[in-house]
């Protein structure tokens, strides 16, 4: 399933986040949670998860520093867990504060994962991103092909 748009959430105070209907059903096996590397959360589904670590981390040989810390990085701050009941999934301390969250949330579809931003942080960065649209796009043309 591709993850697509971006929805308003807000941390309860037991500090669970509301998993927008559309994107449960894929997350019905579990989830990975972990920091990205811009100031939001990577929500991937555990398959999908494991499947980008195969592609993008694995091949990398640990004796390089680099390597050794993209897996540290990406794996100290993960969290697995299950949607529960209600749809809503728990942020660890640790994770929530490394996003700065604290209220207010924005959930966006990323393609193959979700990103959990502050709201404020979101806008900001989202008004930013639509200015470079134009630019981004030429720049990525030839990149597919």
């Amino acid at each position: 399933m591709a993850f697509r748009g971006q929805h308003e959430h807000s941390l309860d105070s037991k500090d669970r986040l509301t998993v927008p209907r559309k994107f449960r059903d894929a997350l019905a096996d579990g989830y990975v949670l972990a920091k990205g590397p811009d100031a939001c959360l990577w929500l991937y589904a555990t398959k999908d998860f494991d499947a980008m670590s195969d592609k993008y981390i694995a091949p990398h040989s640990p004796f390089g520093s680099d390597a050794r810390n993209l897996r540290r990085m990406l794996n100290a701050s993960a969290d697995e867990g299950d949607v529960d009941s209600a749809g809503r999934i728990r942020v660890p301390e640790p994770l929530k504060s490394m996003a700065g969250l604290d209220g207010a949330c924005t959930v966006v579809g990323a393609g193959e994962y979700i990103e959990i931003w502050d709201t404020e942080a979101w806008n900001k960065i989202n008004e930013e991103l639509l200015g470079q649209f134009a630019e981004v796009a030429e720049n990525l043309a030839g990149a597919g092909e």
